[in-house]
């Protein structure tokens, strides 16, 4: 990570009042059925955002994003959404719900930072928005903390970018940092801790670099699928798929598209490897949690349809090797990103396997070495 305070008082001539980080979020399970009242099994990793801010003696805002060297800048009074502002969006719109909520309107210099890889689907936009809400937050004063912090995040995001935006990365990167995951429930919105495995375990972020079109499409489509399947088991009742079971699905074959079963049964089974997988750390037993990452894969590819045959071999070479745990698709899907749950001797031999997914494959994936390890903080 780059000097952020240097950075900041190099561009603004003041040092700034407060930095702060919120981190990376991997999902492990569920993220693919966040529209059922899902359970979502995620970890903060070392990977990280760095806001730093100071209060100026006018109105302006100004934005500075060190590393890509960009500059954006508006005023209190002034605060829309701006397609080109891309990043800056995210402190403003965290600046104009506090502003909404009754904060006195003051100028403030920004400086952003980070080491999260982009496009793997690990929650930079939610860590920005976190670390802005935290930095502001410590500057002006608010009472706001933990799960409140980060509904304020999310809820800035959604209202500011008009779109919808799930609690469980904003969540899972309000955690205190340490050696514990989050199980992430969508229906009453709040988080439990749990404790990661015991051992010298790393998470290793593969890109597969493969191209991806119409994702977004695809993923409509699978989610309407649902729709379908719940509009049948739930008849019409105020229920969603997380209030049934693989038998009951397995009783609409033949009534509904088999694609439409298909899609419906990997969402009721997440749910089901979530609890699972806590059940499997609470008892400190890497291979049940192993298990339940890997069968999710599997579901990924064979139901819910969403991997490629690119990542369905990253994912089949990793859990080959001696001290692997799992590995799955993270993100959209349709290409993008494994996550790998290894132990740290083990590195090098993957590394070595990835030789041949070049060779075969034509796309020469980039590894991303990583720990569960990262939390919302005040830096220094």
């Amino acid at each position: 990570m780059k000097d952020i305070a240097a950075l900041h008082r190099a561009e603004y001539e003041a040092a700034p009042d407060i930095v702060a980080a919120a981190p990376a979020v991997v999902k492990f399970l569920g993220e693919q059925a966040e529209f059922s009242d899902a359970l979502v099994l995620a970890a903060a990793l070392s990977f990280e955002v760095q806001v730093a801010v100071s209060l100026r003696r006018d109105s302006s805002l100004r934005f500075f994003a060190a590393d890509l060297g960009e500059r954006k800048r508006t005023s209190v009074g002034n605060l829309k959404f701006k397609r080109e502002d891309r990043w800056a969006n995210y402190p403003k719109a965290v600046l104009d719900l506090l502003v909404r909520e009754g904060l006195p309107a003051k100028g403030v210099n920004v400086t952003v930072s980070g080491d999260i890889p982009v496009g793997l689907g690990l929650a930079s936009s939610a860590a920005l928005g976190l670390a802005s809400a935290l930095a502001f937050k410590e500057l002006f004063g608010l009472s706001k903390r933990g799960e409140e912090l980060a509904e304020l995040a999310r809820r800035a995001e959604a209202e500011f970018l008009d779109r919808p935006v799930p609690s469980y990365d904003h969540l899972a990167a309000a955690a205190p940092a340490g050696d514990t995951v989050s199980i992430v429930d969508l229906r009453s919105g709040r988080r439990r801790a749990v404790p990661f495995l015991e051992g010298d375990y790393i998470v290793v972020l593969t890109d597969s670099k493969v191209p991806r079109f119409n994702v977004d499409a695809e993923l409509k489509q699978r989610a309407e699928d649902c729709k379908k399947c719940l509009a049948v088991l739930a008849k019409g009742g105020p229920k969603t798929l997380r209030d049934f079971g693989p038998d009951e699905v397995d009783e609409l074959m033949g009534i509904l598209p088999e694609s439409v079963r298909r899609r419906c049964l990997h969402v009721v089974e997440e749910v089901a490897r979530v609890i699972e997988a806590e059940d499997a750390l609470i008892r400190q037993d890497a291979s049940a949690f192993g298990k339940a990452v890997n069968k999710s894969h599997a579901s990924l590819r064979n139901l819910y349809e969403v991997s490629c045959p690119e990542v369905d071999w990253l994912a089949k070479r990793a859990v080959e090797i001696d001290g692997v745990l799992c590995s799955r698709l993270t993100g959209k899907g349709f290409g993008g990103c494994t996550a790998t749950v290894m132990e740290a001797s083990a590195l090098a031999e993957y590394r070595k396997r990835l030789e041949d997914y070049e060779r075969i494959f034509g796309f020469r994936p980039a590894i991303h070495e990583t720990r569960i390890a990262g939390g919302l903080r005040i830096v220094g």
